[in-house]
């Protein structure tokens, strides 16, 4: 197995590792308990607060207990090596990754596993083996145990098809219904 990579690259440029954001003496670091994990989706993964950023998702994958933390790391550092560009944010108690503004995929830990979902699971070849419980018609993914579990090839594969479909939102743009032209 390869090593872990130490370096989880920022869209802003430079690097940050998430073992660096728990040194600060941040939130995670400060003694607050780790997040408490669920066995499933019950629409919100953990009581992690909705923000978006790197900073809010790193302290995020620092509260997870090992191995979920272990997975979510290797993850996030994945995402950051596949996709140029990368945004990171916490949404529904999940760290939520995107690009060009449109969210591709989440990770959260959950109790004996970590979730990596795409929004467009059905859309990417080939499609991802799990449909999560609570997070749409059209997500597919995998459930980690451990970062042995971790196709890393097949997740980056997965990672670079959802960025070049990302999704925007649950609302269909409407259409300007124009008038028939005579002929």
């Amino acid at each position: 197995m390869n090593a872990r990579p130490k370096k989880v690259h920022r869209s802003g440029g430079g690097g940050k590792r998430i073992a660096d954001y728990k040194a600060k003496g941040k939130k995670a670091a400060r003694g607050k308990t780790t997040t408490k994990l669920l066995v499933a989706m019950t629409g919100k993964a953990s009581a992690a607060k909705a923000a978006e950023g790197d900073e809010p998702v790193f302290a995020y994958i620092a509260s997870l207990p090992q191995p979920q933390r272990e997975i979510a790391e290797r993850i996030d550092a994945l995402a950051a090596k596949t996709l140029p560009g990368l945004q990171r944010a916490v949404k529904w108690g999940m760290a939520y990754y995107g690009v060009d503004g449109g969210w591709c995929f989440a990770c959260g830990g959950f109790v004996g596993h970590v979730k990596l979902m795409f929004i467009r699971g059905t859309e990417i070849k080939p499609e991802p083996p799990v449909t999560p419980i609570g997070m749409g018609k059209a997500t597919r993914g995998v459930e980690p145990t451990s970062v042995d579990d971790l196709d890393e090839r097949q997740a980056a594969s997965w990672m670079k098809q959802a960025a070049a479909m990302p999704f925007f939102g649950g609302k269909k743009q409407s259409r300007r219904r124009q008038a028939p032209t005579k002929k």
